[in-house]
């Protein structure tokens, strides 16, 4: 990687107007494709960052809180 060039570029970007650094941040995310709803949701159910809630009881019922209007 050649870091006196990213460096030198960052300092160019950093020297740019607020508008001008959202028009390079904006055309250099253009092509990352964002995961949709469905897949954030596979990603989360699959991923097993909420396995832990398995083990944990069930401490709440449907007579808790109030309803919401």
């Amino acid at each position: 990687m050649n870091v006196q060039l990213v460096d030198s570029l960052i300092q160019v970007i950093l020297s740019l107007s607020a508008d001008e650094q959202l028009a390079i941040t904006d055309k250099l995310l253009e092509n990352i494709p964002y995961p949709s709803t469905q897949e954030l949701m596979q990603f989360a159910q699959n991923g097993g960052c909420f396995d832990f809630l398995q083990d944990e009881p069930d401490i709440y019922t449907i007579e808790d809180g109030e309803p919401i209007a």
